[in-house]
């Protein structure tokens, strides 16, 4: 059985349009134009367009967790001059 590399590349960028798509359409922090133009972009480019916006509102979501385990917590002086 051969592998025909266009329809795996086609399945890959299938599913990643529908992740980026939906990402956006669930944001309640853009406006409608911000939302369609972005899909535009996922449409016209897209597996670099939606691996990139995931990465971009990935790292602005990301919660700021405490770490009760670290000892510490914040500068210290070391005395040293």
């Amino acid at each position: 059985m051969e592998i025909n590399y266009g329809y795996v590349f086609v399945a890959i960028s299938f599913n990643t349009e529908h992740v980026g798509i939906s990402l956006i359409g669930r944001r309640h922090d853009l406006e409608r134009f911000q939302k369609v133009a972005q899909i535009i972009i996922i449409w016209l480019i897209p597996v670099v367009a939606a691996i990139g916006l995931w990465a971009f509102y990935k790292s602005h979501d990301g919660e700021i967790k405490a770490d009760s385990n670290n000892f510490g917590g914040g500068a210290q002086h070391s005395g040293v001059s």
